[in-house]
Parts: C-alpha cells; sequence; structure tokens
C-alpha cells in the first residue's frame, strides 16, 4: 500500500487540475484501509523519498488523525483506527518529532503529536510529557528542538490548566535549563523562552481556582527567570563590518541573539498582561536596560533601513522573529507600557518636577529623539509609497496591519500625551525646533512632524486643545517644510499638519488655498493626495462654515484630479477612495445645497466615485450617510423635485443594466441611496416620481433573492406609501397592474419560503403601510389574504428584525381596532393551532428586543389596548411566562442544553402582557441606559497617577488613556441601549394608573400574580405620582 499511496501523494502536489483531484479523491478511498494511517508514518520516516513526499504523508496523517483518531468527534462519523495501530503510530511519529535530520520533518512531525496528544493525553499517553523533559536536558540539539517544538504545541493547544499544573514546576525548570545553557543555539534557547511564555496562559486559566498557589508558584519561578531575562537583554550585537556601506540583509551572527532578545521582551510583555503586579517592581530596572539599549541599536538600525534597504519583518521556520526591526518594535512597545508603570512613572515624575518645564526635562527631549530616529521613513516605504500613494494613506489612517516602528512611535507619543497632554507637545516641539534650526535630514523633520500629526489626532479625539502659541510655531515649521521643493514627503507631511491644526487654530487656514491648488500643481502625485487629505481637514474648521467659493475651488479642484485619472486603476486602491469620499463630502457639507447646482459638480463626482467603490465598504457607508444628509438638507418640493432630476437618472440606471440575479455591488449601493432618497422625500412626491421608481423596484423585489436588495428596495416601496400613497394607488404598471395589486405580489414574495428571514426583515413595513393607506375599501378580499400570510410567516420566523417586522404588521392595526385584530386571529388556524396563540405568543415573547423608538411606541400603545378589550378570548390564551432558573449550577454545554432546554412558567396573556409593559417602563425611564453613565463617570474620574502598583486584573480598561475612554463610549453609544423615552415613559405611566384607579381588566387580581419586582416599580411609580 505504501508505495501506492507514494505514487498518490506526488500526483497530489501536480498542477494540472484533473490529474490532482483525482489523487485527492483516491486519497480519500485509501482512508478506509486499516493499514492507511501506519502506511502514512512509514512514508514519512523513509529517507531515501523526497522530503516534499513525507511533508505531504505527515500532513496527511495529520488531517486524518485531526479527524478520526477521537471516537467522539462532534464532526460527524470517523473511520475507526483500532488500538493496535494507535500504539504503532504515537511511537513513530514521536521519534521523527525528536530524531529527523530534517527540521521541517521534525516541525511537521510535531504538529501530527499535538493532534494526538489533544486526544490520548494524559490518559493513553501519559509517559509523553516525561519523555519531553527528559530529552531537554540530555539530547542533542536537533532532539531539544523536536522537544521543544512538540512541547511547544502542548502547551499551547493541548494541555489543560489542571494537567499543566501538576507538571509546571518540572516543565518550568526544564524551560529554564535549556534557556540558561549557553553552550545550546541561541535559537534554540529562544524557542525555550517561547514555550515559557505559552506557560502563562494556563497559569491565567488556573488563578481562578487556585490564585493563592498560582501567585505563589509564579513568583518562585520569576526569582530565576528575572536575572535571566536581564542576561539576554544585555547580550549585544557585533557591530556591523565596517568595510560595507550597503547591506541587504543584516549578518547571519545577530539572528540567534535578536531571536533570544526579542522572546525576552515578549516575556516581560506577556507577564505585564497576565501578573502586572509580580513585574511591577521590576519595571524601571526593565525600563532603563531598554531605553538604553534603543539609544544602542539606533544607529544600526539607521544603517540598515534609512540608509539602505536591509530585508526586515523575518522569521524563521519556526515562527521565532529574529530580524532588528521586529526587535526594536518590542522594545518600543515595552516602552509605551512602561510609562504606565507605577515605578517608573513616579521616577519620570520626580525628574519632570525638577526641572522649570517639560522641555528641559532631559529624559523628555531624550525620548522625542529617540521616537523621531525610530519614527523615519525607511527606503522600503519611500520607494513603496512612490510606487502606490494609496499604502501612505493606509499608514495616515492608523489601520495597516504592517505595524512598524514608525507606527509603534506613533503610538508612544500618543501614550505621553495622555499621561501629560500639554507638556507632551512643547517637549515634542523644543526637539522639532532644534532639527529645522540645525538643518537636519529631511526624514528627521518629516518624523517629528509625523509625530506631532499623531499626538494632534489623539488631541482632537480626546477634546483636548493646542495652545495657540504652540499651533503658531509649528506652522512656521509647516510653512518651511511646504516649501522645500526638492522633499515630496517633507511637503506632504506639511500639508497634513496644517490640514490637523487647523482644528485647533484658525490661523492654520492660510495654507488651504495654497493646499487646494496643490491638488492639480503639484507633480508629485503623493503630494497632491496628502493635500487631499489634508483640505479635509482644513474643511472641518469653523472658519469655512458657508463659504460658497472655497466649496467651488475644492470641488473643482478634486474633479479636476479626478478626471487626469484612469477611475478603472483607482478602484482597487482602496483607501484613496475612502480619502477621496472624506474630502468630497467635507466640501459638501459646507453647504449641501451644491448638491443642485449645475455649476458645482459636487454631487457628479460623489456618483462617480460611487460607481468605482461600490464594492468598498467604507465607500459605500460614507456616501450613503452623506447622501441621507443631502436629501434631509431639501425638505422642500422644490429643492427635492430639482435633486431628484439630478440623481434619479443615474439611480434606475444603475437598475436597468444589472443583471438583478447576480450579485452585484452597484445595484445593492443604488438601492441603499433609492431607500435615503424616498425615506427623506418631501410630501407629496413630485409628479411622476412613483412612475419613475416603482417598476425598477418591483423587477428588483420580484427577481432577486439577495437580501442587501430586498431590505432597502422594500424599505423604499414602503416610504413611497408613506409619502404619497394617492400616487402609489393610482399607479398602473405595463401589465395595468394597480399600484395595489403590485405591493401585494412584492408583499406575498417577500412572505414566500423561497426568502430568508433576514432578507425579508421590512416586509412587515411595507404590509403595514399597504393596509393602513390602502384600507379595507380598497384591499377588499385581499386584507384578510395578506394578514393570514402575514400570520404564517410569523409562526416560523426565527430571526427578531422579521419577527418586529411582521408583529407590526398586527401592533399597528390595533392601535385603531384592536378588538378586529383579536377577532380576526381567532378566525384562522395555523398549524392546527388558533391564530390568536400562535400570534399573541410570538408577539409576547420577543416585544422586550423590539428595537426603535417609534416601533417600541407603536407596540406599547398596542399592547396596552389589547389589555383593555378584557376580551375572553385574550385572557384564555396561555403564553410563555418568567424564566425558571434549574437547580443544577453544572455548567450548561451545548449537548446539555439540548437535553435539557430551558424551562418557563406559562401564564394567561392578559398578565404577561402587563409584564411586558413594566419592563417597559423601566426602559423608557432610561434605568437601562446606567450602564452609559457609569462608564462615562468613571472615564471622566479615572486619574492614575502612578503612584498605585499594578494590580492583577489584565481583564481590566485602563481609563485613563484617551483612546480607551473614547473606544469605551463609542462602544455603548453604538450599543443598542435603550435611552430615556418621556413619550413612551408619559403613556405608560398613565396607563398603570389609570388601570390601578378604575381596575380595568382585573387589574388588581393581575397586580397580586406580578413578581415582588415587578410590584416594586410599579409602587415606586404610584409614590412618585403623590
Amino acid at each position: 500500500m505504501e508505495d501506492q499511496l507514494v505514487h498518490v501523494l506526488a500526483n497530489t502536489q501536480l498542477p494540472a487540475e484533473g490529474p490532482r483531484k483525482q489523487a485527492e479523491l483516491d486519497l480519500k478511498h485509501a482512508a478506509r484501509n486499516p493499514a492507511y494511517p501506519l502506511s502514512l508514518a512509514n512514508i514519512a520516516r523513509h529517507s531515501p523519498i523526497s522530503l516534499q513526499i513525507r511533508q505531504a504523508a505527515l500532513t496527511t496523517l495529520r488531517l486524518f488523525i485531526q479527524d478520526n483518531w477521537s471516537e467522539n468527534s462532534s464532526d460527524g462519523p470517523t473511520i475507526p483506527i483500532s488500538d493496535a495501530v494507535k500504539d504503532q503510530v504515537r511511537p513513530m511519529i514521536l521519534d521523527l518529532a525528536l530524531n529527523s535530520e530534517d527540521k521541517k520533518i521534525r516541525t511537521a512531525a510535531s504538529f501530527t503529536v499535538g493532534k494526538i496528544a489533544n486526544v490520548d493525553f494524559p490518559d493513553q499517553w501519559g509517559s509523553l510529557l516525561p519523555a519531553l523533559l527528559d530529552i531537554i536536558p540530555n539530547g542533542h540539539d536537533n532532539q531539544l528542538h523536536g522537544a521543544l517544538i512538540v512541547l511547544r504545541d502542548l502547551v499551547d493547544d493541548s494541555l489543560s490548566g489542571d494537567q499543566f499544573f501538576s507538571m509546571a514546576r518540572d516543565i518550568v525548570k526544564a524551560m529554564y535549563d535549556a534557556a540558561v545553557d549557553e553552550n545550546r543555539k541561541p535559537a534554540l534557547r529562544a524557542l525555550a523562552v517561547r514555550v515559557f511564555v505559552y506557560c502563562f496562559d494556563l497559569l491565567d486559566t488556573l488563578r481562578e481556582d487556585h490564585g493563592t498557589e498560582v501567585q505563589a508558584f509564579t513568583e518562585e519561578a520569576m526569582k530565576g527567570w528575572f536575572p535571566l531575562l536581564r542576561q539576554f537583554l544585555g547580550l549585544q550585537l557585533p557591530g556591523l563590518p565596517e568595510q560595507e556601506s550597503q547591506f541587504t540583509s543584516q549578518p547571519d551572527s545577530w539572528c540567534g541573539i535578536i531571536a533570544l532578545k526579542l522572546q525576552a521582551v515578549k516575556c516581560l510583555l506577556k507577564l505585564k498582561n497576565v501578573f502586572p503586579s509580580i513585574l511591577s517592581p521590576e519595571m524601571l530596572g526593565f525600563f532603563q536596560m531598554i531605553w538604553e539599549e534603543l539609544l544602542l541599536l539606533e544607529p544600526l538600525h539607521a544603517q540598515l533601513y534609512i540608509e539602505n534597504e536591509a530585508q526586515g519583518r523575518l522569521e524563521d521556520s519556526d515562527g521565532l522573529p529574529y530580524s532588528l526591526d521586529f526587535l526594536i518594535l518590542e522594545e518600543l512597545d515595552f516602552l509605551n507600557i512602561s510609562m504606565g508603570a507605577p515605578p517608573v512613572r513616579k521616577e519620570l515624575k520626580a525628574q519632570l518636577a525638577a526641572h522649570p518645564s517639560a522641555y528641559e526635562t532631559p529624559w523628555v527631549l531624550n525620548l522625542m529623539k529617540l521616537a523621531s530616529s525610530y519614527a523615519r521613513i525607511t527606503r522600503e516605504e519611500e520607494e513603496l509609497w512612490d510606487i502606490d500613494v494609496s499604502l501612505y494613506l493606509v499608514e495616515e489612517q492608523s489601520v495597516s496591519s504592517n505595524y512598524t516602528p514608525r507606527t509603534a512611535c506613533g503610538d508612544l507619543l500618543i501614550k505621553l500625551g495622555e499621561w501629560l497632554n500639554q507638556k507632551a507637545l512643547e517637549g515634542l516641539f523644543a526637539y522639532t525646533k532644534s532639527l529645522f534650526t540645525e538643518d537636519a535630514s529631511w526624514r528627521k523633520q518629516e518624523a517629528a512632524l509625523y509625530l506631532l500629526n499623531m499626538l494632534a489626532n489623539d488631541f482632537l479625539d480626546c477634546n483636548k486643545t493646542v495652545p495657540p502659541e504652540v499651533s503658531q510655531a509649528y506652522l512656521e515649521l509647516v510653512n518651511y517644510a511646504v516649501s522645500q521643493p526638492a522633499e515630496p514627503l517633507l511637503r506632504a507631511r506639511g500639508y497634513l499638519v496644517a490640514g490637523i491644526l487647523a482644528h485647533f487654530d484658525g490661523s492654520a487656514a492660510a495654507l488651504m488655498d495654497r493646499a487646494i491648488e496643490a491638488i492639480t500643481a503639484e507633480e508629485s502625485d503623493l503630494v497632491q493626495v496628502a493635500c487631499i487629505k489634508a483640505v479635509e481637514g482644513f474643511l472641518q474648521s469653523e472658519s469655512v462654515a458657508g463659504n460658497h467659493q472655497l466649496q467651488a475651488k475644492v470641488v473643482n479642484a478634486i474633479s479636476q484630479w479626478v478626471a487626469a485619472k484612469d477611475m478603472t486603476e483607482i478602484e482597487e486602491a482602496e483607501d484613496l477612495l475612502v480619502t477621496l469620499t472624506e474630502a468630497l463630502r467635507a466640501a459638501i457639507g459646507i453647504d449641501r445645497r451644491v448638491a443642485v447646482s449645475n455649476d458645482v459638480p459636487a454631487l457628479d463626482l460623489l456618483f462617480l466615485i460611487a460607481k468605482h467603490g461600490s464594492t468598498n465598504w467604507q465607500v459605500t457607508m460614507l456616501i450613503c450617510e452623506e447622501f441621507e444628509e443631502i436629501v434631509k438638507a431639501m425638505p422642500d418640493p422644490a429643492s427635492f423635485r430639482a435633486l431628484c432630476e439630478k440623481v434619479l437618472p443615474s439611480l434606475t440606471g444603475a437598475f436597468s443594466v444589472a443583471d438583478v440575479t447576480s450579485e452585484d455591488a452597484l445595484v445593492t449601493f443604488a438601492t441603499e441611496l433609492m431607500a435615503a432618497l424616498t425615506q427623506y422625500a418631501s410630501e407629496p412626491l413630485p409628479p411622476g416620481f412613483v412612475a419613475a421608481t416603482l417598476p425598477k423596484l418591483s423587477r428588483l423585489l420580484m427577481e432577486t433573492n439577495d437580501g442587501d436588495i430586498l431590505r432597502p428596495s422594500a424599505e423604499s416601496v414602503k416610504y413611497l406609501l408613506a409619502h404619497d400613497h394617492e400616487q402609489v394607488l393610482n399607479y398602473h404598471d405595463e401589465n395595468n397592474r394597480s399600484g395595489v395589486e403590485v405591493c401585494l405580489r412584492i408583499i406575498d414574495r417577500l412572505l414566500g419560503p423561497a426568502i430568508e428571514d433576514n432578507a425579508a426583515s421590512e416586509v412587515g413595513g411595507l404590509a403595514a403601510e399597504l393596509v393602513e393607506k390602502a384600507g379595507h375599501e380598497r384591499l377588499g378580499p385581499f386584507l384578510p389574504q395578506l394578514l393570514q400570510a402575514v400570520a404564517n410567516r410569523l409562526a416560523t420566523a426565527e430571526a427578531a428584525s422579521f419577527i418586529q417586522s411582521l408583529i407590526l404588521v398586527f401592533a399597528r392595526l390595533s392601535l385603531v381596532g384592536a378588538h378586529d385584530v383579536v377577532e380576526f386571529l381567532s378566525t384562522i388556524q395555523i398549524n392546527g393551532q388558533s391564530g390568536l396563540q400562535v400570534v399573541l405568543s410570538k408577539w409576547l415573547e420577543n416585544s422586550v428586543n423590539f428595537a426603535g423608538y417609534d416601533e417600541i411606541r407603536q407596540n406599547v400603545i398596542a399592547l396596552s389596548k389589547l389589555y383593555s378589550l378584557n376580551d375572553p378570548r385574550v385572557g384564555q390564551t396561555m403564553v410563555r411566562g418568567d424564566f425558571i432558573m434549574p437547580a443544577s449550577d453544572r455548567i450548561m454545554t451545548r449537548s446539555r442544553t439540548r437535553q435539557q432546554p430551558d424551562q418557563y412558567t406559562i401564564i394567561p396573556a392578559p398578565l404577561k402582557i402587563l409584564k411586558v409593559l413594566v419592563e417597559e417602563l423601566l426602559s423608557a425611564s432610561g434605568a437601562n441606559s446606567a450602564a452609559v453613565a457609569a462608564a462615562a463617570a468613571a472615564a471622566e474620574f479615572a486619574d492614575d497617577d502612578g503612584d498605585n502598583d499594578w494590580e492583577d486584573d489584565p481583564n481590566s480598561l485602563d481609563l485613563s488613556i484617551g483612546t480607551s475612554k473614547n473606544d469605551l463610549m463609542s462602544f455603548l453609544e453604538a450599543s443598542n441601549i435603550r435611552h430615556r423615552d418621556d413619550e413612551t415613559q408619559a403613556y405608560l405611566t398613565e396607563f398603570f394608573l389609570t388601570a390601578a384607579r378604575d381596575n380595568i381588566a382585573g387589574f388588581g387580581e393581575w397586580y397580586n400574580q406580578l413578581t415582588e419586582d415587578e410590584k416594586a416599580k410599579l409602587n415606586e411609580l404610584s409614590q412618585a405620582q403623590q
């Protein structure tokens, strides 16, 4: 079988698709043979076979083991593997992982060992860990490498917390012994440190149950590791060869040392995240060591990456980084976190207090010098940006996954600014001024201005100010920067700095005209793009409000720039499209009436970018938001009609040319814009509006299954009815179908089983609008059919938004005819049950999850009217009540949940209605938004003065950090947290007071069946009104 498998494995490597797929099928058939796993192991062990085939055998074996080694797989049936075969495979693969001469085979085998260990360790393979720990101190380098790789995978992926803790002392000692052994290669010692770092995650999981023991163990272990880490950090790199001036790579002699030093820094960073209190007393010493090392490494970094194009971002086959730029990156990150360490901050504050100002404090200036040096543009970046300016914008928008020393220095300045505020600005300016006074290299000047960009952006995000004297002084340097004809990157930075300073100082706007002019006049593409980005900043300052002349200049400049480019090439430059959109949006925002101007092509330009950026989610979001604002700005019929004349041909044209059954981003985009146009349309709609739009929308809604098209299209039809139902109802299509019939056909399709819940989530709103506007007299016999279809689909609906949409059909009808709704639902059957039972159950179970102020208010009023009917049919309807807490305290896994589903009480519908309304009363009062207020208060008063020790709470947020505050507040604001709703609260207050006073629908009896908490809420309400 092995010879046959070798041939099949070779065919899986073929480039030809046919033979390769056949080989993959042959492997699947061979997997049924009981000898299959053993044969793959033998192939992997047979050294005369090519390395590629042996690796393929190990990979295939690993995947087979992953799917079939455990008999209790949750992924479906497995191919049985006998215990006898398992007993043979385990030692064979472990031997390969430990003793193979080839590193790639050892690594591949270790992955396979890890998959076996996931299932068998420790019960069926209890000897594995002791065997590894025995080899580590005694084996040769290849064995040590294999053992460390296997152990790394075990610790990272296989060991449970309890399994680890039983062997933790032995594992940590073995890693220490391997790391401290100077006879071992530095890369192997680095790998031992890496395994030790992985141990921290397991220790962290154990801390909740064994906090004291874990803390004591870690403290004891670090007594040995701290001196060792200091030793590693103190290792010196040999100098670069003096006879060479050009370098394409770092010396080979550096690689192992860098890998070892880098893992030492990673160890400290991990310790900070998991056990900061253990690291805190040692922080000052490590901070000083790493500060001094960064000073020593700066000239080496400059020679390799600033003066030359040495290759960086290098990792070995074990995933260990070993290039100098990676080491510097980790050390800059350590410097960043050190700024918050109590001992470090205490020392730095003392030095700061000993000098008259921040810019006269040596460590502040030295830090600015260090950051400016490492923030210089590398040769590689310079060449890449020259080829693709979009990459430059990626860095400017801080969205690049390519984290570099330059961006790390920006983060370091932001951290310093969050601590020192204006003093950080003063220190940075003092150093920056010296660079311009001494006529330093343009790279250093640009780097210092880049750091200002980062710091000022953070000040802007945190609502901090830049003192006028500082911004004025910086503007002098900016004027110098933008006037350097030979240095495009310095000019670009100058404009960008001016754009951000314009937010703080109106005098920066003096450079605005120059920036606008440079968009088309500059020779450098990069400077042109930087000016477009800068103009956005200029336009967001208060001084430009209502300046139509400036608005026209910016739009025309961007229009000229776009006209000179091939937009099909720019389609791939996503960040460039975003920058263009943001700048154009800022220009339009000066006065959105420019959209209907025939002299300024603002809207045409916006739609052109939309056309070429329809696959870019950020571009589509920005343009949709801006278009919505444009429509809102034109509420009067004349303006709206003028807007429609400009935009409808483009929107309906997008629908006409597309095949709506295929995915077309432009059609999706156009439907979203159409929804915005119809939502904020004037009333009544312009003559002919429905005839121009409804046929296109109807076609989309009848032909596509794409939810991204169906949802906004259904919304648009709903808004047509809401704003001008007469025009819709009087409309006839090409087949002479009335507007009512067109809408009914759309609703019927969306309620059908072929359309998914989420795709049809707007159909309820459309149906409710049609029922309200057309009424019984126009719908006739179609009304009960429509409501039956809505009820039928509600019975099977699962998506929350879809359920809400369908329930609101009955809720809105109940506002004016609750009795009619009950009467109708009582007469229909859904899957053998009463329609009233089905609809009320779904309605009351989902009401508390409703979203949207208007929708919640409508639902609350509808439920109160249903209750007030005191209809015996409602009273006899039993629905789900309160959750029954399970008696067991066992953790509920998915399988246990399936076996023991949640239990609820069963109660009459009127009682459930009251429970829902009590909950809505609490939400309307704003009590549920207390979390927002609490977070705001915490952010407001958080003040880390650096005098308190770090505590071991890695999951906590440092609210003294400005970015954490803003990110947290943004998250809370974006979350679906209910805020105070005075109108709904007033309605519910009156409802409950009246119900109690007049005993409406037997309120007193139902009140006695409420929970104590619910009664307390109502009692508080009653007392508050007295």
